[in-house]
């Protein structure tokens, strides 16, 4: 009777123990799964604001393009150009150009530049 008794009481414990590890590993699974997406919006912010810096500096430097004047926006890989000064299609074109070879632009919109 004793070894019954025994044998049932570890059978109940480990039945337990096992019961509570997978509770715990299901309330600490949630947080993990919730900072993944936080790092996810973290990356896209980082990248749009990297796309943004990179395609104004270069902008900026380019002879021939008023590039402190065009304004430049991301968002998730898809950078608009704006400007409120009258630029040349030639220039136009040039800026988008340059826009399009930076790592990470999916889409250039350039229907903000005003165009003479």
């Amino acid at each position: 009777m004793k070894k019954f008794a025994i044998a049932t009481a570890t059978a109940l414990t480990l039945t337990m123990a096992g019961a509570a590890f997978a509770q715990t590993t299901a309330t600490t699974q949630a947080p993990m799964t919730l900072a993944a997406g936080e790092m996810t919006k973290a990356k896209e912010t980082t990248s749009d604001t990297w796309i943004t810096t990179k395609v104004k500096s270069d902008l900026v430097t380019e002879k021939g393009i008023p590039g402190t004047d065009i304004k430049v926006e991301t968002n998730k890989g898809v950078v608009s150009l704006s400007s409120t000064v009258a630029i040349t299609d030639a220039q136009k074109a040039t800026a988008v150009a340059i826009t399009k070879k930076i790592k990470g632009v999916k889409a250039v919109s350039a229907d903000g530049l005003k165009a003479e």
